[in-house]
């Protein structure tokens, strides 16, 4: 048996303006490192409210693993937008992603590569 080589999908999503999203990209290289994932991280600016609903962007910043948002609740929402983005933490809404989404995402999407093909 071998292992598959794909990399996993990394994007992070902002608009001009978040002070977010570049708050967000040491923290998230840091949980990379401790979960093990190395992986290219794509920036995509969110540039008019048309490409905010296309992408389906709740707000800056926006981190998605292999196309699915990290946050639980994400596809339950339709409230898509150029905005600062919110996150539940046990003190309160805060404006990054909480590590124990970005860990149970990245762990999820390693464990899909280290799965064994015939």
């Amino acid at each position: 048996m071998r292992r598959q080589q794909a990399l996993v999908k990394l994007e992070v999503l902002y608009f001009d303006g978040c002070p977010s999203h570049e708050a967000l990209m040491p923290r998230l290289r840091m949980l990379m490192a401790q979960v093990g994932v190395d992986a290219p991280v794509e920036l995509r600016r969110v540039e008019s409210v048309e490409a905010a609903e296309r992408e389906r962007f709740l707000g800056s910043p926006t981190l998605r693993v292999d196309g699915q948002d990290v946050d639980p609740s994400a596809g339950e929402r339709t409230d898509f937008g150029l905005k600062c983005r919110l996150y539940p933490s046990p003190d309160g809404l805060r404006g990054t992603v909480p590590d124990e989404f970005v860990i149970a995402a990245l762990t999820r999407a390693r464990g899909a590569r280290d799965a064994p093909v015939s």
